[in-house]
């Protein structure tokens, strides 16, 4: 086993550390001010000019494919550089990318739809979860109805990433309730001005959801993505994309933290000596770094079981759960070193505090993580031996 990087992957991970620390870091200051008088971090406009940035030394579609203008990189370097973006909350991401079932649409929809967003011209939202239905995809309720020639959609979708913003939306309906989720539900590309409207959600964090409503909202034959009933397949294989890379940008944002926590604790001095000193903290420090070269691992051979083409559900589910679960323990332990600093809003400790929790319920709770290991032992599609057995 080699786990060393080869010089190109440690070049490509070191320039984007590079670019993190020289323009996301200190743009912190600003972000934290913003977001606690209720605007944006970033502008839509500033993240462009920050993507183009990138894009100029060479950074454009981590993982879009080369013939699409991408770096194609794959997920082992994707992981690692979700990792390097991890270290700051300054809410950036590479451009270039496209949800990777609009690479399935005909020419006509790669055109108006891919390219597009590839380019950064169009925004999208992948639009499934419902009120009734969220880690049960197949309850979903949104019906689209055939009317000559067009489809007619109803219903809400809720919880919907980057629905306040995206001109377009990939929206799931059921085409044939008889048939329900395999055979009845169908992926529909529907433009913003075709009718359908957004509200915000407020949250405790960061993340900006929406809450998409579809009443009457006319659509096209030829907006159908794919296959009219094999909607529920798409929606499966974006789920399924890359789990992994949100336990990898956690990873990132606990070394940060914990390396704030080292520093601040070398410095605090109660009772005559830094509470560096105190065994307490020292425990709570050794169980961070394990626990972060635990989570290292399990994200790393998640994405290298992508890379392979091997079956990666279980590694991704594993890693995601571990993620979730030990990003909060650690944040709210560097929390707990910063005293009554780390709950005050001056340092931005409760930022991460908010942000990570979210990482236990986002694309698949805990729960649901936990139900899908344990039945993939159960059934024998998994070995507790793992990959190696």
């Amino acid at each position: 086993m080699d786990f060393a990087l080869d010089e190109e992957q440690r070049e490509i991970r070191d320039w984007v550390r590079t670019f993190v620390r020289r323009e996301l870091v200190p743009l912190e200051p600003e972000v934290l001010r913003r977001e606690r008088t209720g605007q944006p971090g970033l502008t839509r406009d500033e993240l462009k000019e920050l993507q183009h940035k990138a894009k100029d030394a060479g950074f454009w579609g981590v993982l879009t494919p080369e013939e699409h203008g991408g770096m194609g990189l794959g997920a082992v370097m994707a992981a690692l550089l979700e990792g390097e973006l991890g270290r700051t909350f300054v809410p950036f991401r590479f451009g270039g990318t496209a949800d990777n079932i609009l690479f399935h649409g005909n020419e006509e929809q790669k055109e108006r739809y891919l390219r597009p967003t590839i380019a950064g011209d169009r925004v999208s939202c992948f639009a499934i979860t419902e009120p009734g239905a969220g880690s049960d995809a197949k309850a979903i309720r949104t019906s689209a109805r055939k009317d000559g020639s067009d489809w007619i959609i109803n219903g809400e979708k809720t919880f919907i990433t980057q629905g306040n913003e995206a001109d377009f939306t990939m929206v799931f309906a059921v085409t044939d309730r008889e048939r329900g989720a395999n055979g009845g539900v169908t992926c529909f590309l529907v433009d913003r001005d075709m009718g359908w409207k957004s509200e915000p959600i407020p949250t405790m964090g960061e993340w900006g959801p929406a809450a998409l409503v579809f009443d009457e909202v006319r659509v096209p034959e030829e907006n159908v993505l794919g296959e009219v009933g094999r909607g529920f397949e798409l929606a499966m294989q974006w789920i399924g994309q890359g789990r992994y890379l949100l336990p990898a940008r956690a990873l990132g944002s606990c070394e940060r933290l914990v390396e704030m926590a080292i520093e601040h604790a070398k410095n605090r001095v109660t009772f005559g000596e830094p509470i560096a000193e105190r065994q307490a903290i020292q425990w709570m420090l050794a169980d961070s770094a394990v626990e972060i070269e635990a989570l290292r691992w399990l994200v790393l051979h998640a994405a290298w079981l992508v890379d392979q083409g091997a079956d990666s559900r279980q590694a991704q589910s594993i890693a995601k759960l571990y993620g979730g679960v030990k990003a909060n323990e650690i944040v709210d332990r560097v929390l707990q070193i910063h005293g009554g600093m780390g709950y005050t809003r001056e340092l931005p400790v409760e930022r991460w505090y908010r942000e990570l929790r979210l990482l236990r319920i986002y694309e698949g709770t805990d729960e649901i993580q936990r139900r899908t290991i344990a039945r993939n032992l159960l059934k024998g599609h998994a070995k507790v031996t793992g990959s190696l057995g």
